[in-house]
């Protein structure tokens, strides 16, 4: 079972390639994760924001999942696989928790419970009733998407569960990481720009959807990061700022569908609504980008 030793590293939260027809395109997943395998990463995360979680239905995660099971067996690589299973309603979020560990995850991703704004007490109940399914859970706070934002006491709170591994800190502030870090909690950045900042405070990785781009240099990043060389990690940041930028102009994940259909690693780049294809004006940009 996944523990807070695994919880470390640059994690990829895949997208879920659709056909032109809005069905999901298996072919084009197991394309395009085969080609995410041949970097070093630590993980795999299905079925988050990037992967258009409001709009894919638990059937298709189940598929997912099984998929990326295949090709990690047939590739004899081990790696955690960790699962979005949160939504606004306890009830319904513990429902695919369980079928989340039935279908062969890792861990589960569990964001903040969104639009209805908990209360603090509210949010910490939500996690204990979670975690009491069994699976390793990985809090999601992401304050820009749920209106709500979890305090450092409450955190605290919520990381005494059993079961509770780590979090993944997609704020764009630092009091988190630098609280919880400093008591032995994995703190996974998930807000890319911050991500040389979070390392520094003692971040233990990301959960990265630019690095679905440039994967090698984040690892890199990430491995200087580690040794403590964070002049050298500043540097190859640095070089990853423009793309990231670029990647979350318009809403994640459009663009990076849009470079994936354009490097051949899915056959469209379609999304489910609300979702809707980038500007005429972004795919210039980001042309110009690959160019240099």
């Amino acid at each position: 079972m996944m523990d807070r030793n695994g919880l470390h590293g640059i994690f990829v939260p895949v997208v879920t390639p659709f056909g032109s027809d809005g069905e999901l395109d298996q072919s084009s997943y197991a394309n395009y994760v085969t080609n995410l395998l041949s970097h070093p990463i630590h993980g795999l995360v299905i079925n988050g924001t990037t992967g258009e979680s409001p709009t894919v239905r638990w059937e298709e995660v189940e598929v997912l999942i099984r998929i990326t099971r295949d090709l990690l067996d047939g590739l004899h690589r081990k790696m955690p696989v960790i699962v979005g299973t949160g939504t606004n309603d306890t009830a319904s979020t513990v429902d695919r928790t369980k079928k989340a560990a039935q279908a062969g995850a890792d861990a589960v991703l569990v964001v903040i419970p969104y639009y209805s704004k908990p209360s603090q007490e509210g949010i910490f109940k939500h996690f204990q009733q979670v975690a009491q399914v069994g699976i390793p859970v990985v809090v999601y706070e992401i304050p820009a998407r749920t209106g709500v934002r979890l305090n450092i006491d409450t955190a605290k709170r919520i990381m005494e569960l059993d079961n509770v591994i780590g979090i993944k800190d997609s704020s764009d502030q630092l009091e988190l990481v630098s609280a919880l870090s400093h008591v032995g909690v994995p703190v996974l950045c998930g807000d890319d720009l911050h991500l040389h900042d979070k390392l520094s405070l003692g971040a233990s990785g990301g959960i990265l959807a630019s690095a679905n781009m440039n994967t090698e240099r984040f690892i890199e990043m990430y491995a200087w990061a580690r040794q403590g060389d964070l002049i050298k990690a500043k540097e190859a940041f640095d070089s990853l700022v423009p793309w990231i930028q670029k990647l979350f102009q318009e809403s994640n994940p459009a663009p990076l569908k849009w470079l994936l259909k354009r490097q051949g690693f899915i056959s469209s780049d379609h999304l489910r609504l609300p979702m809707s294809p980038i500007s005429v004006e972004l795919e210039d940009e980001l042309e110009q980008l690959q160019s240099l």
